[in-house]
């Protein structure tokens, strides 16, 4: 197997000396960009110069397509297994992931040793059973078994591996979300916050297996909300923070599971792996990609 380590804003000093002789670590930006992360095309098209399977769209146009089948190990056979490990944050990660599913090279497995202890894409492989030292994290992530694994998008073409959310920074969300054909959220007038709970937007967290998403409503502002205010010049937040509250709360009494969402409304901010994305938008679709991951997890 041919693995390589991508240290996403350096290689912590709890491994230097752990890693074999043999496994090629690069040393990237904390969240890495496109020019960096070429280095997984070069990966990819050295391994497997030319992809036999069928493409995205030939397999989007098949009629029989599943529509919630579990995760299937890729299709793909390369000169011999490939394997990425990143060391880094959700952020990181979700980069990589992203890079590999725009160059249709989901075929290399993934391994991460998180470097943030509430890593919420460790939580969601089962990586943080314990809080494994970063060397017996980085074992794992070298020898562990790579296993099949639903993977969510957007149309804007990145993934999200750890959670999402959407909501209307410093106030409650005025519009409607949907999982699938069933509405999580509909709030057609700005309502008060009555202190307690309220209207405030929607959380996703992936799925490993079918269908993908699982769903639920926010029922306090949001743990980014303040983040969000900072990136918009002028926007101040509401006197909901003046009140003692927890953000990020959710109804957990509701929680819809499909294989899409879609959100529309007024001014929407989505944070995807902690990244909030640079400008509101008055709608967002994620779903479940064509192609599954090979994650290695738990």
């Amino acid at each position: 197997m041919t693995s390589v380590i991508l240290a996403c804003g350096g290689l912590p000093p709890e491994l230097a000396g752990t890693v074999p002789h043999e496994v090629v670590t690069t040393v990237l930006s904390a969240v890495p960009g496109r020019r960096e992360l070429r280095v997984l095309d070069e990966l990819a098209s050295s391994h497997l110069p030319v992809d036999p399977t069928p493409s995205l769209d030939e397999i989007a146009a098949q009629p029989d397509v599943p529509h919630q089948a579990d995760p299937v190990t890729a299709p793909q056979q390369p000169d011999e297994p490939v394997r990425v490990i990143v060391v880094g944050s959700d952020a990181a990660l979700a980069a990589v992931v992203t890079r590999l599913m725009r160059i249709d090279a989901l075929w290399i497995s993934v391994g991460y040793v998180p470097v943030d202890p509430e890593s919420l894409t460790a939580h969601n492989w089962g990586l943080d059973a314990g809080q494994l030292p970063l060397p017996a994290a980085f074992d794992v992530a070298l020898t562990g078994q790579a296993r099949p694994t639903a993977l969510v998008r957007d149309d804007s073409g990145t993934v999200t591996l750890g959670c999402a959310e959407i909501f209307h920074s410093g106030q409650t969300l005025v519009g409607e979300v949907i999982v699938d054909s069933e509405t999580l959220f509909l709030n057609d007038a700005e309502v008060p916050w009555n202190g307690r709970t309220g209207p405030f937007g929607v959380r996703f967290v992936p799925t490993t297996g079918a269908p993908g998403i699982a769903a639920t409503r926010l029922t306090t502002p949001s743990r980014w909300d303040r983040v969000a205010a900072d990136m918009t010049p002028g926007r101040r937040l509401s006197r909901i923070f003046s009140r003692p509250v927890t953000p990020g709360q959710v109804d957990a009494d509701v929680v819809l599971t499909g294989r899409a969402l879609q959100a529309g409304g007024v001014g929407l901010t989505v944070v995807r792996d902690g990244v909030v994305h640079p400008r509101t938008v008055s709608s967002v679709t994620f779903y479940r990609h064509l192609r599954d991951g090979q994650f290695v997890r738990r």
